[in-house]
């Protein structure tokens, strides 16, 4: 055994904190926000290796501590022991300049707001004198020839342009906990990121797009310990990755586990299988309630009460989501141009709907042409278009009958009643409700999905509110199916009577069905039990219950629903609108398929190359 040299221990000790150019970004600009800094400027040449600036306007050091800043575990965060157990700021342990200097040659100035400037420079590990210099309140960091002490570590690392989007990224996601602190990034003279100091809404929307502006909803949660607050998208907004789930925890961002798999549970009803949730949230917890040490580059996180923030997050992203369809909706910058105003397209919102005939005939005079007449058809059930009613809470039953008026009375244009998804002009292919928006704007509805959500919600509340109704079958139905199924759906006869499902088994490979959840009509049972069977085949004994019959209404709902080819009448069409404006999460289907499109003025003018 020997101890190991002091300049070969801190490289070793390098390798751990400063793994590349983004890590030593990082951390150096993680110094400036400790530091109070109001802005903070980052250029970057040849993707941080050849050099690394950090600019900001903080408070700057003395000459003491310039000197002991780049020896390792120095640092002014601690002040005592038992600090450590309640840390609010970003760094903490007193590496990350003794480990940069340590791999590269490292040049540093610094002025306090009411001292001089001095500077000091540190050359793979061999530290330099302390001298006056010239330099702005703040600090100035310069790293260059970065791994040049450590060669074998530059062997490892991606292109330049691979190197330095890593480190963009770990500055934009400071920003993003920081948004009153302006952020300016250059790399090789290109600006890269450059955002002035905003609130957090405005910083999210420059971050992420214009569409996720327009398409987030606010997230709030305030317990005695804990607040919540940011923005999340809707599911009808997602992405093919996890890279824009952002999660900041007492102005530190994370990517810590347990949080992500909060985001991935709220979302998991709205989403489909396969595709991410896009969100900004902002968790505020005393610091003595969580330990930030316990991952190296103290991106995760240890909570005292993991379960009770795992459970406040799941709650505050699902009231948020819990919205109606349509709800929330917010023209565009494209919708508020001149193209919304353009005569080639006369608005028709508010105007009734013909109740048949060969054509329809407008308030302006213009015809259009309709379907023929077909066979009659019996009435779906949906509720009567009403005035306006507040979205209900999540797995509240629609007040109200579910039958539907003969003919519908026509409203005035601009009618309180007309909801954001506006009223219906036609159905198309007998699949899809064309509707106007108040706006202008065309809406395109699956009427199978959004209906599908509309049965999902109510047997959901009927199954909170202690089971689904039941209608019991006139004549039992035998279904036959392998033995294996019907061995597993009469293992769960129990818990399919709370979702109105009651069977028995009748001899090898059969199930006797005796009734079905009333909500669903009369469909034929056969396809439902093997659907359920699959479902219930996919879960592991260890699922939980809940997630078990939470599926198994999904499978419900997907039979209980009015099916592509349906033909609906005018009053049909305006129930179904009327009905997703009131049912939560009615912006997707029970499988994450959108149920409705929208199309403004905008994307209008963008297809016809108008823009």
């Amino acid at each position: 055994m020997r101890r190991l040299p002091p300049t070969t221990a801190d490289r070793i000790a390098a390798g751990e904190v400063v793994e590349r150019p983004a890590a030593a970004v990082k951390e150096l600009v993680e110094n400036a926000l400790d530091a109070g800094a109001r802005r903070v400027t980052v250029a970057l040449e040849g993707g941080g290796t050849d050099r690394i600036l950090v600019e900001d306007d903080g408070a700057g050091m003395s000459p003491a501590d310039l000197a002991l800043c780049i020896e390792r575990h120095a640092t002014s965060k601690l002040p005592d022991e038992a600090t450590l157990f309640r840390i609010a700021t970003l760094g903490f342990r007193g590496e990350a300049l003794p480990s940069i200097g340590a791999v590269s040659r490292l040049a540093i100035t610094t002025r306090p707001r009411d001292g001089e400037a001095h500077a000091i420079t540190v050359e793979a590990g061999r530290v330099g004198e302390v001298t006056p210099a010239a330099a702005p309140p703040g600090t100035r960091v310069e790293v260059r020839d970065l791994f040049f002490a450590t060669p074998a570590r530059r062997k490892f690392l991606k292109t330049p342009g691979t190197e330095a989007s890593h480190a963009v990224e770990a500055v934009r996601r400071l920003a993003f906990a920081w948004p009153e602190v302006g952020f300016r990034v250059t790399v090789d003279g290109r600006t890269a990121l450059d955002l002035p100091s905003a609130d957090r809404a405005t910083r999210a929307g420059a971050l992420l797009g214009r569409d996720f502006a327009t398409a987030a909803v606010p997230v709030e949660g305030s317990w005695p310990d804990l607040v919540l607050e940011g923005l999340a998208g809707l599911p009808t907004h997602h992405r093919a990755t996890a890279a824009e789930q952002h999660l900041v925890v007492n102005r530190r961002p994370v990517r810590d586990p347990l949080l992500r798999a909060a985001l991935r549970v709220a979302y998991r009803d709205v989403l489909a299988a396969g595709r991410h949730p896009v969100a900004a949230l902002f968790l505020e917890i005393p610091p003595e309630a969580v330990d930030v040490n316990v991952h190296p580059m103290k991106t995760e996180l240890r909570f005292r009460d993991a379960a009770g923030v795992r459970g406040a997050m799941i709650a505050s992203l699902r009231r948020a989501l819990g919205t109606g369809a349509g709800v929330g909706l917010t023209r565009t910058g494209w919708d508020s141009s001149s193209a919304a105003a353009d005569p080639a397209w006369p608005s028709r919102a508010g105007q009734p709907m013909p109740q048949g005939g060969a054509s329809v005939t407008w308030a302006d005079g213009t015809e259009t042409p309709t379907r023929a007449p077909g066979f009659a058809e019996p009435g779906f059930a949906f509720a009567a278009p009403a005035p306006s009613r507040p979205v209900q809470p999540r797995f509240a039953l629609p007040p109200g009958g579910l039958s539907v008026p003969a003919e519908a009375p026509p409203l005035p244009p601009g009618s309180a009643a007309e909801g954001p998804l506006g009223r219906p002009l036609a159905q198309l292919l007998d699949t899809y409700v064309l509707a106007e928006a108040p706006d202008g704007a065309l809406i395109l509805v699956d009427q199978h999905a959004a209906h599908e959500r509309l049965t999902h919600e109510r047997l959901s509340a009927q199954l909170v509110a202690g089971g689904v109704r039941s209608q019991p079958l006139l004549l039992p139905a035998v279904v036959d199916m392998p033995a294996a199924d019907a061995l597993r759906l009469a293992g769960r006869a129990e818990d399919l009577a709370r979702l109105g499902l009651e069977i028995e088994p009748f001899g090898p490979g059969a199930i006797l069905v005796r009734a079905l959840p009333a909500l669903l009509g009369t469909p034929e049972p056969g396809p439902i039990l093997a659907d359920i069977a699959a479902e219930l085949a996919d879960w592991e004994e260890s699922t939980a219950l809940e997630r078990r019959l939470d599926a198994a209404v999904a499978r419900l709902a997907c039979h209980g629903s009015v099916r592509a080819g349906r033909r609906l009448n005018p009053a049909e069409m305006a129930a179904l609108l009327r009905e997703m404006e009131a049912t939560p999460r009615a912006a997707t289907c029970s499988h994450g398929r959108p149920t409705f499109l929208r199309l403004g003025a905008g994307d209008l003018a963008r297809m016809f190359g108008r823009t």
